[in-house]
């Protein structure tokens, strides 16, 4: 009798593991059955922002299920409120977004943050976009050696819009200011849309904003001027534009835009959307889309995403003990 039933007990124990797989098997087939937030942290009309909403119709069409994604615009501390809240949420598969470097990077190091890289679930890099200055096309400026001498002329009042404290604009106007032997004033703003804004309101004089995002600009027809993309070779985004390089300014500097997760979800929700993400990047309607954006396209695997990120922040934190920039 006791034999009898210890084995209907293990029977039942059988067969409940087994309806708690099938149940969360049917979970992660019935995924994604409600909308999906994308965090952006930066601010509406920014490139970041313009490739979440080019990219979402065909992640939603990858995902399939009726997939829905939903654009939040989270703003402010240089990126840092959406990558906190980013981390925060819940790990469902149901709130992705993009992280950029090297905010996502820098930001931990030069303050306590309620985020770091390792904590997203890595979903695949997309774009890859070197830095750059610019200016309104009515400035004298035309080169970087004009815009040494014009800042050595009015120390500290020359103004320089970057997307906030630590952010790859920001850091490249450190590195401008080191080797030109120059001081500016720095101006954040909550993304690059707010700060082209500025420059064309001529409310700053120099505009830090990635390559792309200029190129999108001035296609539109905004009166702007680049002056040096700070890539190795020039793109073919800008290939009129010379590099920083080129002109006697030793600068490269870039930031990579990926999509991430909050760490811990479900195996098969995150190979859904890894493998939506890379179909999206090599979908070719798309690439005919993102032709027009002017944004140069890197896809990163989760794995090799990760490794860029790793060897990247130590670069950052060996920075910041020559060039700490928190202060700046």
């Amino acid at each position: 009798m006791h034999t009898s039933r210890r084995s209907t007990l293990k029977t039942l124990a059988a067969l409940g593991a087994t309806g708690a797989g099938v149940s969360g098997t049917a979970r992660a087939q019935a995924y994604p059955d409600r909308p999906i937030r994308m965090i952006i942290a930066y601010s509406a009309g920014g490139a970041t922002d313009v490739m979440a909403r080019a990219m979402a119709p065909f992640i939603e069409k990858y995902l399939g299920g009726g997939a829905k994604l939903v654009i939040e615009n989270r703003t402010g501390a240089g990126g840092g409120i959406g990558f906190g809240q980013l981390a925060a949420a819940a790990a469902d598969g149901y709130t992705v977004g993009f992280i950029n470097t090297p905010n996502v990077l820098t930001i931990p190091i030069e303050r306590k943050s309620p985020f770091h890289w390792e904590q997203y679930d890595l979903i695949g890099n997309v774009v890859d976009d070197p830095g750059n200055f610019s200016v309104h096309t009515d400035s004298p400026i035309r080169s970087l050696d004009q815009l040494a001498a014009f800042a050595k002329s009015r120390p500290g009042q020359v103004t320089v819009g970057t997307t906030g404290v630590g952010s790859d604009d920001h850091l490249a106007m450190l590195y401008f200011e080191k080797i030109a032997g120059v001081k500016m004033n720095h101006v954040p703003f909550k993304g690059a849309a707010d700060v082209r804004a500025a420059t064309l309101g001529k409310q700053i004089d120099v505009a830090a904003v990635n390559i792309g995002e200029a190129m999108q600009a001035i296609k539109a027809g905004s009166p702007l001027r680049n002056l040096g993309q700070m890539c190795p070779t020039r793109t073919e985004l800008a290939p009129d534009v010379p590099t920083f390089k080129e002109q006697g300014y030793n600068i490269e500097m870039s930031s990579l835009r990926g999509i991430a997760a909050p760490k811990g979800l479900p195996v098969e929700v995150r190979e859904r959307l890894v493998r939506a993400v890379a179909q999206t990047t090599s979908d070719p309607e798309f690439l005919k889309i993102n032709a027009g954006l002017f944004t140069q396209m890197r896809y990163l695997a989760p794995a090799q995403y990760r490794t860029v990120l790793r060897d990247t922040e130590a670069q950052f934190r060996q920075l910041w003990t020559e060039m700490p920039w928190g202060d700046k």
